[in-house]
């Protein structure tokens, strides 16, 4: 007679139930999903200003801050008339985008915008430096070469800037590269 025995059938359900209490485990925390997720959306911002900056052969700038990151023609993102003409991208629209990507007290739904997803997520610098922070900002020139905020084109002081998403046991890195502007 065949079948199986029942030491055999107990070693299932038990090695099934460890697969599912670490299946578990691994989704209910969805902190390392935010972190990555926005980790991806900020290379996708500052890989989207490099691109904009050599197909409109114009110096485009990058708003880095711990609680954002965006894409306008003027530093710092001052006024509508600076984001008007690079309103080409969009975000993803979640509360905290929507109170971060405000421009003249309302959100901008097709801004190239997006705000940290939730206070577990914290995004630090290699180095400390003013395109990191609070107002901070950078910008690429129409060859893609990345340059500091107090920077003019043709004089570039930027050097390699980490950054660091950590979330939990999560991290990940966006590396922006000195003289080519590569964004990894």
């Amino acid at each position: 007679m065949a079948g199986f025995t029942m030491v055999e059938l107990i070693t299932v359900f038990v090695l099934m139930g460890i697969l599912g209490g670490i299946g578990y485990a691994r989704f209910a925390d969805t902190t390392s999903f935010s972190n990555r997720s926005y980790a991806d959306q900020a290379k996708g911002i500052i890989r989207y200003a490099q691109k904009l900056a050599i197909t409109q052969g114009r110096a485009v700038f990058v708003r880095s801050e711990p609680g954002g990151f965006a894409v306008c023609f003027a530093s710092g993102c001052p006024n509508a008339a600076a984001l008007a003409a690079a309103s080409g991208g969009s975000n993803s629209g979640s509360s905290a985008t929507r109170a971060y990507c405000i421009l003249g007290g309302a959100y901008v739904s097709n801004w190239m915008c997006e705000a940290r997803p939730n206070t577990s997520v914290t995004v630090t610098s290699n180095t400390v430096r003013p395109e990191f922070g609070a107002g901070g900002f950078f910008f690429f020139d129409s060859l893609g070469r990345p340059y500091n905020s107090a920077d003019t084109v043709g004089s570039s002081s930027f050097t390699r800037m980490i950054l660091t998403f950590t979330s939990g046991t999560s991290t990940n890195a966006v590396t922006i590269e000195a003289e080519t502007g590569y964004v990894h």
